[in-house]
């Protein structure tokens, strides 16, 4: 479904990424760890067209993505769920929500979708007309997720879904992603907590300094003696 070949990108002459190539089958949940700086985050934001690179290539369902904008990105369905959540905070949940399906036409569709996010999320429902910038920080990345869902995506891409939460609403938030994957769509997530990350992979990469140096099948990665020391604090 995702197919990325040996690709560079470079910040004011950093070499960030280097020669980096990875595949995402459709229906997987793959997950990119490494410590920061590694080259995660560039990477997805590579693959949604917010960052320039200078080689090689990005497939997404055989259409080849180099120098297309993001916005046309994600028409494809192919949505992003950025670090930092990057909520609207000044507007209500219900309008955040209905900003993530800015490219729909099926109203009807949409409403159900709707009632699905707030199914799925039963705090965002309760709080649809409050201002996202009062939610939590649990219930923003709910927001940031339910956002990107109202956009129908056949792949979702996560860049640190667990950052500065709590460990049960990480919990949470990763059960949830877990039964977004089982309802057919595929995930890209990147983690810097890379034992929860591979407890519900299917295959992972590591990252270390822009170079893929490791991967493989998600549980072997979880039980690898150098995993375990770099990255589980075993």
């Amino acid at each position: 479904m995702l197919k990325i070949e040996n690709i560079d990108l470079y910040y004011d002459g950093i070499h960030a990424l280097k020669n980096i190539s990875l595949e995402v089958n459709k229906g997987e949940i793959v997950t990119l760890i490494g410590a920061n700086g590694a080259g995660k985050t560039s990477t997805l934001r590579a693959i949604s067209g917010l960052q320039n690179y200078k080689n090689g290539s990005i497939k997404f369902k055989d259409i080849i993505l180099n120098k297309i904008p993001p916005h046309k990105i994600v028409s494809f369905g192919l949505s992003h769920v950025p670090e930092g959540r990057k909520i609207f905070a000044n507007l209500s949940v219900n309008e955040n929500l209905l900003l993530g399906a800015y490219l729909r036409k099926d109203k009807k569709a949409l409403q159900d979708d709707l009632y699905m996010i707030f199914t799925k999320f039963p705090r965002l429902k309760e709080r649809k007309n409050q201002q996202a910038g009062t939610l939590s920080g649990g219930e923003q990345q709910m927001l940031a997720i339910g956002r990107a869902l109202m956009n129908k995506p056949e792949m979702l891409i996560l860049d640190e879904p667990s950052m500065g939460l709590a460990p049960i609403v990480v919990k949470e938030i990763f059960n949830t992603i877990v039964e977004i994957n089982k309802a057919g769509t595929t995930i890209l997530l990147v983690e810097q907590n890379a034992n929860i990350a591979l407890s519900i992979a299917d295959r992972a990469y590591v990252l270390e300094t822009g170079k893929i140096v490791l991967s493989g099948n998600a549980k072997d990665l979880l039980n690898d003696s150098t995993i375990k020391s770099a990255y589980l604090g075993e």
